[in-house]
């Protein structure tokens, strides 16, 4: 499933959805890198 993050105030992100972290966090992975940021809802 692909999910959007917010990294930063101006970053987003778009990958697949790896795992949620306890901090509220939604970790995404881009090719071979992973990226953890705030979930962009809709």
């Amino acid at each position: 499933m692909i999910r959007t993050i917010s990294i930063g105030g101006y970053i987003l992100i778009q990958g697949l959805f790896e795992r949620m972290m306890p901090n509220g966090n939604a970790v995404v992975r881009v090719g071979s890198r992973t990226y953890e940021g705030k979930p962009v809802g809709a």
